[in-house]
């Protein structure tokens, strides 16, 4: 994932991911082609909070690497 803190883009590709991780994500509306954006970076590289479909949610930036986005 390349987007800087605020910014918005759509999901192009989700690759590499745990499956079982990959269906909770699913369950949250995060998918290609659905728009998400980067709401927080915890530091020493922490998890990342993210937006899409108006829920809110953290990943470990290892996982939100692997979700490709086209920044909008």
């Amino acid at each position: 994932m390349e987007l800087q803190l605020g910014t918005t883009g759509s999901i192009h590709r989700i690759e590499g991911i745990d499956p079982i991780l990959r269906r909770r994500l699913a369950d949250l509306g995060v998918a290609e082609g659905v728009t998400i954006c980067l709401k927080g970076k915890a530091p020493f590289f922490g998890p990342v909070t993210l937006e899409c479909n108006g829920q809110l949610f953290a990943i470990r930036r290892k996982e939100a690497s692997r979700i490709e986005v086209n920044v909008s």
